[in-house]
């Protein structure tokens, strides 16, 4: 068999050939990119609530990846009493963490080295309240640890893949993290596939005992920042994973599965990746219009915006009968207000009801 080659070169070698439709979306990416920072006219006010929103939103999403069981609204209350309360369980211990990480990277992220200290800086600061985790916080993994797939209900379903040994966590790491900062010194690389490669290889190397999932998603939004993808805070990363979790653990397993092997690719990882950052820049976009809503809504979807402004919660059914409007365009007027983060979809199913978002209040 022949030798693997050094981590280094199979980082570079992941990126020698990019489909064209990603290099497409990364066009359009980056002409988003342009727009949000020529044309932003938003107001403080307005941006400060769509980051406490995104902040709240992004905590939950995230905490749900790995396990929680924490609705936004709980998310929410527990936020807005944490001076008065505390933390009775393992999810609230893990939401806090997670809400006072992303604000400090919001606020901060041009102060934040992107090192090696830096990283185990933020993993201490993200299990901080975490008492189980008191052992291992910011500390590399010194047993070996595996990714083990779960279902909605806790079931453990068995190994997807083992990770890297933990005797060679650190230098992987440290070789990982020099690559990543020669490639965006150098731009040998479009800034958004270097963080791709990053991520992937973070969760491949799983540097430690728990909490690596959560922080690649802070170390994502700290990195997004740091290229200048300044509409990260607006828009939720988190959420949009979460809304594909299914497809985010295979595309992750698909590429990861290739490594250490004579044909490495995270193609599989781009196209999941890649499109959700377009999303992400397109709803940014939508949201520079959004400051005088009755100027970007039309006339039926201003309508079911005035209805839901009058009632606590309501379902698509009430919607309906309270407005007068099909159902087909009361479901676009929603997607459409969901985008612009006006309000909010709480319960699943045939229970799903809608409230105004409370930062458009």
């Amino acid at each position: 068999m022949p030798a693997i080659a050094p981590l280094t070169a199979r980082l570079d070698a992941r990126l020698a050939s990019v489909p064209a439709k990603i290099v497409a979306a990364l066009g359009e990416i980056d002409q988003h990119k342009g727009r949000w920072i020529a044309e932003s006219t938003l107001s403080p006010q307005l941006l400060h609530r769509l980051k406490r929103s995104v902040l709240v939103i992004s905590t939950g999403a995230s905490t749900r990846i790995e396990g929680s069981t924490l609705t936004d609204a709980q998310v929410a209350k527990l936020i807005q009493g944490l001076a008065v309360q505390t933390l009775a369980n393992r999810d609230e211990q893990e939401v806090r963490g997670y809400f006072e990480l992303l604000q400090n990277v919001f606020e901060a992220w041009d102060r934040i080295p992107f090192t090696e200290g830096s990283v185990k800086h933020l993993h201490r600061e993200l299990l901080k309240y975490v008492e189980k985790d008191v052992h291992h916080r910011g500390d590399y993994k010194h047993t070996e640890n595996q990714v083990r797939l779960v279902d909605p209900k806790s079931t453990d379903l068995g190994v997807v893949f083992d990770t890297a040994p933990a005797f060679l966590t650190p230098a992987e790491m440290a070789e990982l993290i020099e690559w990543v900062r020669r490639a965006f010194t150098q731009k040998t690389h479009h800034p958004l596939l270097i963080i791709a490669n990053f991520v992937v290889e973070f969760l491949a190397i799983h540097p430690f005992e728990d909490g690596n999932g959560r922080l690649s998603r802070l170390l994502t939004n700290l990195l997004l920042l740091k290229q200048g993808y300044h509409f990260a805070p607006y828009v939720s990363h988190e959420k949009l994973v979460e809304d594909r979790k299914g497809a985010y653990y295979v595309a992750l397993r698909n590429s990861q599965k290739t490594f250490k092997t004579r044909r490495e690719s995270i193609v599989a990882w781009l196209e999941f990746f890649v499109p959700l950052v377009l999303q992400q820049a397109t709803h940014a976009i939508t949201l520079l219009a959004s400051d005088d809503i009755e100027r970007v809504l039309s006339p039926k979807q201003l309508a079911v915006w005035r209805y839901l402004n009058g009632v606590d919660t309501a379902s698509p059914r009430q919607i309906v009968q309270g407005t007068g409007i099909r159902r087909p365009t009361v479901n676009q007027a929603l997607q459409k207000l969901m985008t612009l983060q006006r309000i909010q979809r709480i319960g699943e199913g045939s229970a799903i009801r809608y409230r105004v978002a409370p930062s458009a209040v």
